[in-house]
């Protein structure tokens, strides 16, 4: 695979997923189809060496791993992790509002959005819902409905003089979408909007009643290489799918000859807590399964070694005084290692020392992001997964800018050059701490 292929493939993943849901389906279609086999948490496990296990949590969580030629207890892991959550609104359980003649869904804003974009976009809805099949067995489906179906209009300048200086979006009741117009006393029942969807995408489920449901908006502009040079990558949700799919393709690639796995893990956004998300027992319950006993644990934990994938603020060219002025990674000029002394990045001298041999080996640059020291640093699964697991972590990402916007842009070299170095690591035989 050379660049241009794997930007094509990394644009068609982004493009199919939608919600964290729809992510962790793509990895899954492209683990079986390289022959993964799926596991179950209710089941005994049978693992051998030389086999390629995958396993889901919630719909929205997967762990992918293969055994090397020795046990992961003798050899350790090499471990990438990311998170599938990306910032969105969500549809609230009671959410069918009409106003002035309009049909509107009301919506809670999912971790840390950047809102101003999100006016005057093509959105579409996507999701999970559960519901009753007609034999009163309790069923679950994705659904997608890919057209732009709904739109939050701006309020236009004429009404507020002082938008361009100080226009406050707030979430209750500025960022509600308009889906349509409605006439006289007509009414809309979401849920039944949703069984109909429902029906139409999976003709060969009954659907009696839907129960419940979890529903995101997204952007429908598709994901494109834009530049004069085609050198940027413009996507909703490049943080993190970019670092999942990097990591599924290393991974993927990965000759097995060492205990490799990765995990990708949701609700990042919003803490982590939860029974998907990185502060829960996913990553720690699949390990000490491989290691088979508290001992086995032990010599896996100090064997091996995470890399927590997330994209890095790229210096951003017209705002760069908020970067510390040493520390102001650029598009297309090498993954990030992140740095916080307060370690709300879980990186150290050993881990990044072994990343820099790694990047070297395959001719890639590396950059370093520090936060300025007068401002607050965001952190990501990596400190987390360390503190749980006791496995030394190395917190990277690739440069981004407008991050956490409903359109993120990042160069289009560093996720093929990220995925080379995450290669070299799952392939790595030798040792990952200094002797």
């Amino acid at each position: 695979m050379n660049q241009d292929d794997f930007n094509q493939q990394l644009t068609r993943f982004l493009a199919a997923s939608t919600t964290p849901f729809h992510a962790v389906a793509e990895m899954v279609s492209q683990l079986m189809a390289a022959g993964f086999s799926r596991l179950t948490d209710d089941k005994q496990w049978n693992i051998e060496p030389g086999g390629r296990y995958f396993l889901t949590r919630n719909d929205s969580s997967i762990v992918a791993f293969v055994i090397g030629d020795d046990s992961p207890a003798t050899q350790g892991m090499r471990m990438v992790g990311a998170h599938t959550d990306s910032p969105c609104l969500m549809v609230k359980p009671s959410p069918e509002i009409l106003s002035q003649g309009l049909f509107q869904l009301g919506v809670q804003v999912y971790g840390g959005a950047l809102l101003n974009p999100w006016f005057d976009r093509d959105l579409s809805l996507a999701g999970r819902v559960s519901f009753l099949d007609d034999k009163g067995q309790l069923r679950v489906a994705l659904i997608d409905f890919r057209d732009a179906i709904a739109t939050v209009p701006s309020l236009a300048i004429h009404l507020d003089r002082e938008a361009n200086k100080n226009r406050e979006v707030n979430p209750q009741t500025a960022i509600v979408p308009v889906l349509c117009q409605v006439e006289g006393e007509e009414t809309i029942d979401f849920r039944a909007l949703l069984q109909q969807r429902i029906q139409q995408e999976h003709p060969e489920k009954t659907v009696a009643k839907v129960l419940d449901y979890e529903m995101s908006f997204y952007d429908t502009q598709a994901p494109s290489l834009i530049g004069l040079h085609r050198e940027f990558i413009a996507s909703a949700r490049l943080d993190n799918l970019l670092s999942c799919f990097t990591g599924l393709q290393a991974l993927l690639q990965s000759n097995g000859s060492v205990s490799s796995l990765l995990i990708c893990n949701d609700h990042e956004e919003v803490g982590s807590v939860s029974t998907s998300g990185a502060n829960g027992p996913l990553l720690t319950s699949v390990l000490n399964r491989l290691a088979g006993d508290t001992t086995g644990y032990a010599m896996l934990a100090e064997r091996s070694m995470m890399i927590s994938a997330d994209n890095a603020h790229a210096i951003h060219p017209n705002f760069a005084d908020r970067h510390d002025e040493n520390h102001g990674p650029q598009l297309n000029h090498g993954p990030v290692i992140k740095v916080n002394a307060s370690q709300r990045y879980a990186t150290n001298s050993e881990t990044s020392g072994l990343f820099r041999l790694l990047a070297g080996q395959e001719e890639v640059p590396v950059q370093s992001f520090v936060v300025r020291s007068d401002m607050g640093c965001g952190s990501t699964i990596g400190p987390i997964s360390a503190g749980a697991t006791g496995i030394r972590t190395l917190d990277i990402g690739v440069p981004t800018l407008g991050m956490h916007s409903i359109r993120e842009l990042a160069g289009s070299r560093d996720a093929w050059d990220l995925s080379r170095i995450l290669s070299r690591f799952y392939n790595h035989t030798g040792p990952l701490s200094a002797t």
